[in-house]
């Protein structure tokens, strides 16, 4: 099948088919990236903003090399350095992007659904690189690229996602995407920290880490967002890290080939352990690479790619 949506917005409304064409093209797109000239000119002539009203590392550099490496123009807004500070609303700033001839804009923002709302107002397309609560679609496309990869295939793995469920836009990517192809969910964490329809979206709620982790293919360790911590979500850093933070104790509970993920970025000595975050079953850092190759892939399809010939 080919790829007839405008824009990505969340896991939540793609198909199984269409999951599973965005990560076999992020094949041939890590092939670029492990070149000595990592350059096709496969977009030239196209134009992507990223529109980031949150702070970023892996996400916004990830986009910006990705459409570079297919030689499409990039620009980079930060809202503390946009007309946003002068009081521009989401829909003007996005109308003068779209003025501007933009083909793709990728944009982060505190507020959930502001992805949707930015998509309803331009013809642009749009990608939600994250937006408050709701989704983090590149990032679960680019978790479960990782996991194919090294497991071969996403249908019946046993996956844990260990932490803050409630604030994580990461995880609710995550299930919808994972059970869709076929993967069991399992989530653990603070009970303060899980929210109460999560078992409704198909995954399997655990209280006890320990049983969580008993036998997975997969553990997905989530950061813990310190900011929330003021709130008084659990007692303190310490407390967390007993009960819930992955260390090689807990890793030992997991299947023997099971492997470890991560989104960044990572809260060494509180969700997880120095040891396993950079041990041998940890893929952390191949996930960065994949983000990259899985970037690639969306812009190639949301741009028309898919009527040219994937680069080799």
């Amino acid at each position: 099948m080919g790829w007839s949506r405008k824009d990505l917005l969340g896991l939540r409304q793609l198909s199984a088919e269409e999951i599973k064409l965005v990560l076999d093209t992020a094949v041939p797109m890590k092939e670029i990236i492990g070149r000595k000239i990592k350059k096709t000119p496969t977009l030239r002539g196209r134009s992507m903003a990223t529109l980031f009203y949150e702070n970023s590392t892996r996400t916004r550099t990830s986009f910006e090399l990705a459409a570079k490496f297919l030689s499409a123009d990039t620009v980079g807004l930060s809202a503390s350095s946009s007309s946003v500070m002068k009081g521009e609303s989401l829909r003007d700033t996005g109308l003068t992007l779209d003025a501007m001839g933009v083909d793709v804009v990728v944009i982060r923002h505190p507020a959930s659904g502001a992805a949707e709302f930015l998509a309803g107002c331009i013809p642009a397309a749009v990608i939600n690189a994250g937006d408050g609560t709701h989704e983090h679609p590149t990032q679960a496309l680019l978790d479960m690229f990782t996991i194919r990869e090294k497991k071969g295939t996403l249908a019946g793995l046993k996956v844990a996602i260990v932490g803050d469920i409630l604030h994580s836009r990461v995880a609710r990517s995550n299930i919808w995407g994972l059970t869709k192809m076929g993967a069991e969910v399992r989530v653990t964490g603070p009970a303060t920290l899980m929210p109460p329809d999560i078992e409704q979206m198909g995954a399997r709620v655990y209280t006890d880490t320990d049983a969580a982790l008993e036998g997975v293919d997969v553990v997905n360790v989530l950061r813990i967002q310190l900011e929330r911590q003021q709130q008084g979500l659990f007692p303190s850093l310490r407390e967390y890290s007993k009960l819930f933070g992955i260390n090689q104790r807990r890793l030992e509970l997991t299947a023997p080939d099971a492997i470890v993920i991560h989104p960044g970025p990572i809260n060494r000595g509180v969700e997880i352990d120095a040891q396993v975050a950079y041990g041998s079953r940890s893929l952390i850092t191949r996930q960065v690479t994949n983000g990259v190759a899985v970037r690639m892939a969306i812009l190639y399809l949301l741009t028309g790619g898919e009527t040219n010939a994937i680069p080799h």
